[in-house]
């Protein structure tokens, strides 16, 4: 089964707290494929990892091209897996069936939107039925991760 990690998003927007994560997922020689439902927000995206911090770079792609292989990150609107990830974050209340597929899925949610929170519970309540691993990350005042 998979082991699978909600994060509810309440201080840091995505394009902070994206970054972080993928950080923590390339330390621990994981392969990435991050989805979201919106061709927009995949460009928002795309750009944010660019200039998220000068100091720091997280190798990626959005397009392919001959080297989209070797990218440790892939960020996608579509069910691919061009790099074999085996970690997938699925961001903006995306779904992939790539999640029995992968070791680490990552569900990051607005905890401001009602709608976004409500969507997340579902998603939990049907990954729980289906015998995954489940964790609940939520940020505290200062934007840190604690586990609930």
């Amino acid at each position: 089964m998979t082991d699978i990690r909600f994060y509810q998003l309440q201080q840091k927007k995505l394009e902070h707290a994206l970054p972080e994560i993928l950080a923590k997922a390339l330390e621990r020689q994981h392969r990435v494929i991050v989805k979201t439902s919106n061709p927009e927000r995949l460009q928002e995206l795309d750009q944010s990892l660019w200039s998220y911090n000068p100091e720091s770079f997280l190798p990626h792609s959005a397009s392919r091209d001959e080297y989209t292989p070797e990218q440790p990150i892939w960020l996608t609107t579509e069910e691919d897996d061009p790099n074999q990830a085996t970690a997938l974050i699925l961001v903006d209340g995306a779904i992939s069936g790539a999640v029995n597929t992968v070791g680490l899925c990552c569900e990051l949610f607005d905890g401001n939107d009602e709608s976004a929170v409500l969507a997340a519970r579902e998603r939990w309540k049907v990954y729980k039925d289906q015998g995954h691993t489940l964790t609940y990350f939520q940020q505290d005042e200062a934007g840190k991760w604690q586990k609930k």
